[in-house]
């Protein structure tokens, strides 16, 4: 199944989140990974880090709110969507990650609101 497919199909199967929402989170892997120079693994908070720059950059002041109508309320949120796409086969995870690892005193809209982020 292609990337496109299997993303229409995640983002029916849990109904949360917007399709646009798995693509950006896809892309933030990417864009994180590059950022923190780091081709393979990433951790949960450096994932948000980089979701925050990241949403930053493409959508500015409005981060929060086009977010927010992509059912995303809390960084907690971007680790579900995080966790569908390892159940899938998308996204690989160690041993060491958890869900918790989106919670972790990460505030979304106090990130989405800095200047810069460090990285």
């Amino acid at each position: 199944m292609n990337e496109e497919r299997l993303l229409r199909w995640i983002s029916e199967k849990d109904p949360r989140y917007h399709l646009y929402a798995y693509r950006f989170v896809l892309e933030a892997l990417r864009y994180t990974q590059f950022v923190f120079k780091k081709p393979r693994h990433i951790t949960g908070q450096e994932l948000l880090t980089g979701i925050a720059r990241l949403g930053r950059e493409r959508f500015g002041v409005m981060a929060l709110t086009v977010f927010q109508e992509w059912g995303i309320l809390t960084s907690r949120d971007f680790g579900n969507i995080v966790f569908n796409l390892v159940e899938l086969g998308e996204v690989k995870k160690t041993a060491e990650d958890r869900i918790e690892d989106f919670d972790a005193g990460f505030d979304l809209q106090a990130e989405l609101s800095r200047a810069e982020i460090p990285g």
